[in-house]
């Protein structure tokens, strides 16, 4: 698992979007937490949930963006961090006072996530199907495990050989050396 960079004001910035929400509609927002009590045209901000996972030579990310177009995504690759970017749009017009329940998130959106290791910006292809956006990023050659192979030096292949060693005693009077 990757370690990720600590961000306190992303924690601070939630923290704060919910107090809000709570002081707008103090017993709504308790008894549906998850719930958008907010008329469409307000500005609310919401980013789209994402899963990364690493295969044998590249990565992937998956991130949940229903409802958009490919022209309201962008996708950027800089260094070591992998940004989306997108605008959900309101699909039809409907007039404030129509509404009797708003929980869908329109608005723009920007997510960026650290990469584990370096990738091979060139060859980052994304597709979107049913909702999901996939973003494979392959590894730079660098960041492949590279196997190495030991080799055995000696004079036959897998055995080393012992050198031989003569002692010769010390003769009578002699000391040894």
């Amino acid at each position: 698992m990757a370690i990720q960079r600590w961000r306190p004001w992303d924690e601070f910035r939630e923290l704060e979007r919910r107090m809000e929400e709570m002081m707008r509609h103090p017993f709504l927002s308790l008894r549906y937490p998850l719930a958008w009590w907010r008329a469409p045209t307000e500005e609310a901000a919401w980013i789209p949930a994402l899963e990364m996972y690493e295969k044998e030579d590249k990565f992937i990310v998956r991130a949940e963006v229903p409802g958009m177009k490919k022209e309201d995504i962008e996708i950027s690759v800089l260094g070591d961090t992998l940004t989306v970017r997108g605008e959900r749009k309101a699909e039809t017009e409907v007039k404030d006072e129509d509404y009797y329940r708003c929980e869908l998130c329109y608005g723009r959106f920007s997510r960026s996530i650290t990469l584990p290791s370096a990738v091979q910006t060139a060859k980052v292809e994304a597709t979107y199907k049913d909702g999901i956006l996939e973003i494979v990023l392959p590894k730079a050659p660098e960041a492949k495990p590279k196997k190495i192979q030991v080799k055995v030096k000696g004079a036959s292949e897998g055995t080393a050989t012992k050198a031989k060693t003569t002692e010769t005693k010390p003769k009578a009077g002699e000391t040894k050396k």
